[in-house]
């Protein structure tokens, strides 16, 4: 469903590596979603995401605001998007507002909202 492994060792650094989370295609989540490094959605989440990175699978779907400093859609989201980084995947479909420094919409994607870039720094 979703998991979150600790191997046990530290990388050489000393720091211990955060693992991603992966939300399977059979969770559906009703509620918000905070984390620290990467969160993978391949299922449904109906709430907010703060995350390090989010990754929306193909079959992912999310509804409600997100807020990463990567974001990369490949599958569906509603709501709004504030990020340093935005990927739209040619299988994205997206119904969004959003705040971003830096964006990239592939061929095929299916976009529409309203976007702001944000001033770096």
């Amino acid at each position: 469903m979703f998991s979150k492994s600790e191997t046990g060792t530290a990388p050489l650094g000393g720091a211990a590596e955060i693992q991603p989370t992966r939300l399977a295609q059979d969770l559906k989540i009703t509620g918000n979603l905070k984390a620290a490094g990467t969160v993978e959605v391949q299922g449904t989440v109906e709430g907010d995401i703060d995350a390090g990175k989010l990754i929306i699978g193909a079959e992912g779907r999310v509804n409600g605001k997100v807020r990463a400093e990567i974001v990369d859609v490949l599958g569906k989201v509603d709501g709004a998007i504030s990020c340093r980084n935005l990927t739209l995947r040619s299988s994205a479909r997206a119904r969004v507002q959003v705040s971003y420094e830096s964006l990239s919409i592939e061929s095929g994607a299916d976009v529409e909202g309203k976007f702001k870039q944000a001033k770096s720094g």
